[in-house]
């Protein structure tokens, strides 16, 4: 048994344009990401997508659109959850980050952007955000590709770099280098004995 995982960035939204923060705000795409998007779906032409999964936010929802129709797999069936939402930036949400900086210091926005357990006032940090995708992931996701389906993932940047996190069993340190580009497909491959090594990671980790 041979599935694929597509892990997909939304493209560039109207507040990743304007350097603000946007986490749950319901913020869709602006021309570059609408542009990201459709590349998105054409790199994707020729593969099979069994089922797709994408968080309750437009700019999430809208880049999944434009990628079925550019692969040219519309009609798969389409689960939309708040779990793969982005992380909440609570009261930074809609801040521009160079003027967030500029009050708070680089140092402490850096913290608040980049540490794996520090979350920014009433936001959550990329822990929380782990805590909600992994589950989800696990619980929901993965039995499809159990069933031998290839699974499109659309989401964000924080809640997709939580699951690269779990996937590929990295640090909380090596996790804060990893950047995942908008627009831009990841695809993982996995066979029965790397599923069941995700089970078993699962399995022995306090999130089960």
């Amino acid at each position: 048994m041979s599935v694929k995982l597509f892990l997909i960035r939304h493209g560039q939204s109207l507040w990743n344009l304007e350097n603000r923060f946007t986490g749950w705000k319901d913020i869709d795409l602006s021309e570059k990401g609408v542009q990201e998007a459709t590349e998105a779906g054409k790199e994707l032409r020729g593969e099979q997508i069994d089922i797709a999964f994408t968080s309750t936010l437009i700019r999430a929802q809208h880049t999944l659109d434009l990628v079925l129709q550019n692969s040219g797999e519309t009609g798969i069936p389409v689960v939309i959850n708040k779990a793969l939402n982005e992380r909440s930036y609570g009261d930074l949400e809609g801040l521009n980050k160079a003027d967030t900086a500029a009050q708070y210091g680089e140092a402490q926005v850096h913290i608040w952007r980049r540490s794996f357990s520090t979350r920014p006032p009433g936001g959550e940090s990329l822990e929380d955000t782990y805590n909600r995708v992994i589950p989800y992931f696990m619980h929901t996701i993965l039995p499809h590709m159990e069933a031998a389906e290839n699974v499109l993932i659309v989401a964000h940047g924080n809640s997709l770099r939580a699951l690269v996190m779990f996937i590929d069993n990295l640090t909380q340190d090596e996790i804060l280098q990893r950047e995942i580009a908008t627009g831009f497909p990841l695809t993982y491959i996995f066979n029965r004995a790397s599923i069941d090594a995700l089970r078993a990671r699962f399995g022995s980790s306090t999130l089960a």
